[in-house]
Parts: C-alpha cells; sequence; structure tokens
C-alpha cells in the first residue's frame, strides 16, 4: 500500500460515537429495506485496479467489490466506524487496508490509484472544493470517480427545507451531513468530467425525506495535478 506522511489536522479529528453507533444499525438495515445495496453494486460495478474508498464508513460497500478490483484503501475518520470496517474488511473478497485520515488531506500518494469512491460522504466533509482536489491527486489521469451522494432536490419547497435543516440542527444530530449541497456542480469544478449520472430517489418508495434525493455517476480525472 503507498501512504505518505501527511499530517492531519487536529481540527479535521471525527469522532461522533452516538451517530455512529446509529448509523450501523440504519445502514445495515437501508441494504434491503431502501435498496441500498443494489444501489452499491451498480456504484462499484466494473471497476478494476487499485481503488481508493474516501469515507468508508462500516464497510458495507466492500462486499460489493468485483473481483477484477486488485485492491481497497479505505479512509475512514471516525473511529467507531473505523472499527467496524475492519470486521467488514476481514470478510471481504478483495485486499481491504482500513486507514484513518480525512478527506481534505489523503494520507497516500498522488497517483497511486486507478478509481476513487465517494458514498453518502462528500455530504459530510469539511471541504467540498478541498475534498475533491485531493481525489483529483490521488487518481492516476483518466481514473474514475464513482460517486452516489445526497444533493439538492430540484423543487424549490424541499430544497428550502434542505437548507433551514442544514444551518440548524441536521449537520450536529447527522454527523456532519449537510442536505443541499450542489454535489455535481462541485464534482465539474474541480476539473472532472462527469460522464454519466442519474438522480436516485432513497428509499425508493414511502416518504420523501430531505436526504432523498441522491444522484449516482461516474466521473473521470483528464487532467494532470502538478
Amino acid at each position: 500500500m503507498q501512504l505518505r506522511s501527511t499530517k492531519i489536522p487536529k481540527d479535521a479529528a471525527v469522532h461522533h460515537p452516538v451517530f455512529a453507533r446509529f448509523y450501523a444499525r440504519v445502514s445495515v438495515a437501508a441494504e434491503t429495506r431502501a435498496g441500498m445495496a443494489a444501489i452499491r453494486s451498480e456504484l462499484l460495478a466494473d471497476l478494476s485496479g487499485r481503488v481508493i474508498e474516501i469515507g468508508a464508513g462500516n464497510g458495507l460497500n466492500f462486499a460489493h467489490y468485483p473481483p477484477t478490483v486488485s485492491e481497497v484503501v479505505a479512509i475512514e475518520p471516525e473511529r467507531t466506524l473505523r472499527r467496524l470496517a475492519v470486521r467488514s474488511a476481514v470478510r471481504a473478497g478483495i485486499p481491504v487496508d482500513v486507514v484513518p485520515g480525512a478527506a481534505e488531506a489523503l494520507p497516500v500518494k498522488s497517483e497511486a490509484f486507478d478509481g476513487a469512491v465517494t458514498s453518502l460522504v462528500l455530504c459530510t466533509v469539511r471541504n467540498v472544493e478541498r475534498s475533491l482536489a485531493e481525489i483529483e491527486r490521488v487518481l492516476r489521469p483518466g481514473g474514475e470517480l464513482r460517486f452516489f451522494e445526497h444533493v439538492r432536490a430540484d423543487d424549490r419547497a424541499m430544497a428550502v427545507t434542505q437548507q433551514a435543516l442544514d444551518h440548524s440542527v441536521w449537520p450536529l444530530l447527522g454527523g456532519g451531513c449537510h442536505t443541499a449541497r450542489d454535489t455535481l456542480a462541485a464534482i465539474e469544478r474541480a476539473g472532472f468530467v462527469v460522464e454519466t449520472y442519474r438522480r436516485v430517489k432513497m428509499p425508493e418508495w414511502g416518504i420523501r425525506l430531505p436526504t432523498s434525493t441522491c444522484v449516482l455517476g461516474v466521473a473521470r480525472r483528464t487532467t494532470v495535478v502538478d
């Protein structure tokens, strides 16, 4: 595994033990009840080579990586979730290394990966632009970014609700989650070429939540980072 010596700022440390325990329970239930297992399989289909996953959570993606992936370096800053991810890595069908680190300062060498994965992560990072710049740095030219993220709703009423929540209690309750970020536009501003995407309602049925509007897609790094 190609790591670099990267000092993570003290204010980048993440510790949400109550949310982590809640997320661990809810995310497992969502695999079948909300259709997340199918989304994970679609997100990771046909990936190959060395992959970095940013914000691996409790490691539910690991079981969905295809055998064409030679190694996954899974970055998870929250220590409770990281312990759970280590357990998931043991059961994965491919080599997975779970590593502490922040999206804004990935502890790996530049241009070391063929693919990068973010799954409900860019809604929680402190600095979206810096995180995407780091992902671009660690991808080889032509490398893929696979993303599945909460985004701003299309209709005004829900978008206003999302913005109100994001500026009040939601990030505190949701481990830093922001529901109204325009993540697709941020990916394009970062220099990635978005090749394909589709909007997804999550869960696929039932009441609409502030987190229901998501985007699932593939972007590619085409620029050379100095």
